[in-house]
C-alpha cells in the first residue's frame, strides 16, 4: 500500500484560503514568538486536514441510500419533513449524521437523480446535535429525484462551530450516487428523510462514511437494523 496516498489526501479547493490564512498567519507569529509560529503551523495543518477531500469507494448496487456525511448517526425519528423539500405532510425516517471538526466535511449524494428543490434558510448556531436544530438552525435542503420517481430529501445543517454551507447543485443539476454536492465549514450536521416506509440500515451511535456506509435499501425497504453500543 502507497503511504503517501495515506498521508497526503487530497484537499477540497474551498480549503484552499483557508489554509493559505492559516499559514499567513503562523509566518506573521514567527516574528513574535516562535512557540506561537509552531502553534501556527498545527493550526495550519489541522485545517488542511479538515478540508480534505479522500477517494471514495461508492457501492454500485441499486437501490441503496447512501450516506451523505462521514460522522455519527446522532438521531433515527419519525418526522414530517420540512415544506423546503417538497416531499409533503405524512411522516417519513429522518436519519441524523453528526459531524465534529475533526470529520471530512465533503458533503456526497445519498443517491443517483435529478436535484428538484434547493432552498437555503438562514437561522441560529445551535448544537448541530440538537433535534431542533433541523427547525432553527442555517440549514440547506435538497431533493434529488431519481429515475423512477423516488425523492430523497438532504438537508445541511450549520453548527455551533459552522458559520457556511456551501452548495455545489442547483435546481436541474443531476448527481451520481456519491457525488460530492457540497459541504459546511467547521462542524454540522446531515439529515436524511427517507421514502414513506422506508426503513434504516443503521442505528444510533454507528460511525457513517460518506458515499460508502449504507443508510437503507430501496428495494428492499423493511429490512432495517437496531443496535446497540458497547
Amino acid at each position: 500500500m502507497n503511504m503517501l496516498k495515506i498521508v497526503a489526501v487530497p484537499m477540497h479547493k474551498e480549503g484552499r484560503k483557508f489554509v493559505a490564512i492559516f499559514a499567513a498567519i503562523a509566518v506573521a507569529l514567527s516574528f513574535v514568538w516562535m512557540p506561537l509560529f509552531w502553534l501556527g503551523v498545527g493550526a495550519t495543518v489541522w485545517c488542511y486536514y479538515f478540508f480534505r477531500d479522500p477517494v471514495r469507494v461508492i457501492p454500485q448496487q441499486p437501490g441503496l441510500v447512501m450516506s451523505p456525511a462521514d460522522g455519527i448517526i446522532s438521531l433515527i425519528e419519525d418526522v414530517t419533513p420540512s415544506e423546503d423539500l417538497g416531499l409533503g405532510v405524512e411522516p417519513v425516517t429522518r436519519v441524523s449524521v453528526f459531524m465534529n471538526v475533526f470529520n471530512c466535511h465533503v458533503n456526497r449524494a445519498p443517491i443517483a437523480g435529478k436535484v428538484t428543490h434547493v432552498v437555503y434558510r438562514h437561522g441560529k448556531f445551535l448544537n448541530a446535535s440538537l433535534d431542533k436544530a433541523s427547525e432553527h438552525n442555517e440549514r440547506n435542503s435538497i431533493t434529488i429525484e431519481a429515475e423512477d420517481g423516488v425523492r430523497i430529501g438532504v438537508v445541511q445543517i450549520a453548527g455551533l462551530v459552522a458559520r457556511r454551507i456551501v452548495c455545489f447543485v442547483r435546481e436541474g443539476s443531476v448527481l451520481g450516487a456519491g457525488h460530492r454536492f457540497g459541504l459546511i465549514r467547521f462542524g454540522s450536521r446531515l439529515d436524511v428523510y427517507l421514502p414513506k416506509g422506508v426503513s434504516p440500515l443503521v442505528a444510533v451511535g454507528q460511525t457513517a462514511v460518506a458515499g460508502e456506509t449504507v443508510l437503507a435499501d430501496l428495494l428492499d425497504p423493511s429490512r432495517a437494523r437496531s443496535g446497540i453500543a458497547e
